[in-house]
């Protein structure tokens, strides 16, 4: 089959990837305009676009899809047996999605119908899930809403991180997607409707970053940190300071064993020596900290900042 694969960032390249290696004849790569980034705002190619000038491949890169009649009209005459669409960023028109014979395919990190939407991956952690996963399906005009071609579940590990979950789960997409297509090719690809029963995952927003300490339990808290590493980082303020947690835990009894806590308020610092460690209040147990990073500083362990940056016990974290 012929193929035009659309995508922009790394989870997408890995299924870029997979397929190129697994023979497919890609007619046509599709990613969003180089941005501008670091210091020098220097403009950059997406991961997906290096690994298509990497491989000589067709390049496209429309700053919008949906109105582009000339970027349509050269999608259509480039006659793609399939569409591929992993990450892109943008929502395809209808014009295109009818364009290939065998429709446009879609891979989504979750397990469909659960976490339609932007960040699939994020929220699985941010919400504590053992288990998510990778999806393949027909794309329609809804967001996520199409037929179900093949689905692979994976466990979350106690203590993965939004970035680690993402590698791995970009592998199994690019094998789910080698996979899907070697069964639409035989005609044995199964197609299952979507339920009801979905749960919508939006983008991440900057202010779910602060940590509420008069709401959140200790395990939420490290939930929050897990899901936001390495994206944007859960933060807290400390004497107007703010300060970024990179890697927590969940406190257990024998790590610490002060009583009558009940009238400290939540967010008050328990322990904080660099041979112990940070310890912290919540509205349920007790947050241990691992790693964090000051500010204007760079993230490193507990104990090698509380060597340089004197915390008292007692302090409050707003």
């Amino acid at each position: 089959m012929n193929i035009i694969f659309m995508g922009t960032p790394d989870f997408a390249r890995e299924n870029l990837e997979a397929i190129y290696h697994a023979g497919h004849n890609i007619i046509g790569v599709v990613t969003n305009p180089d941005k501008p980034k670091g210091r020098g705002m220097k403009l950059l190619p997406s991961e997906v676009k290096e690994f298509a000038i990497e491989k000589g491949l067709k390049i496209y890169q429309p700053i919008e899809v949906k109105k582009n009649e000339e970027f349509i009209e050269e999608i259509r005459n480039l006659k793609p047996d399939i569409i591929c669409v992993v990450a892109y960023g943008k929502i395809l028109p209808k014009k295109i999605l009818e364009i290939p014979p065998y429709g446009c395919i879609n891979v989504h990190a979750s397990l469909l119908p659960k976490y339609r939407g932007a960040a699939p991956i994020q929220w699985a952690v941010l919400n504590g899930d053992k288990t998510t996963g990778v999806s393949t399906m027909y794309m329609e005009k809804g967001m996520d809403t199409g037929d179900i071609i093949l689905k692979k579940e994976v466990e979350i590990g106690e203590e993965e991180t939004t970035g680690e979950l993402w590698d791995r789960l970009a592998k199994i997409g690019g094998e789910l997607l080698v996979e899907t297509l070697k069964q639409i090719e035989k005609g044995t690809a199964p197609r299952e409707k979507q339920g009801e029963n979905f749960t919508i995952a939006p983008m991440l927003s900057k202010e779910m970053s602060k940590i509420d300490w008069s709401l959140k339990t200790a395990q939420e808290i490290k939930n929050l940190v897990r899901g936001l590493s390495p994206i944007m980082g859960a933060f807290a303020y400390m004497n107007g300071k703010k300060i970024k947690f990179w890697k927590v835990a969940v406190a257990k009894e024998e790590e610490i064993t002060l009583e009558n806590m009940n009238f400290l308020r939540n967010g008050t610092v328990l322990i904080a020596n660099p041979k112990e460690g940070l310890f912290i209040k919540t509205k349920e147990g007790i947050l241990k900290v691992l790693e964090i990073q000051g500010e204007n500083a760079k993230r490193m362990p507990i104990g090698d900042f509380l060597r340089g940056n004197k915390m008292e016990e007692l302090e409050v974290f707003e």
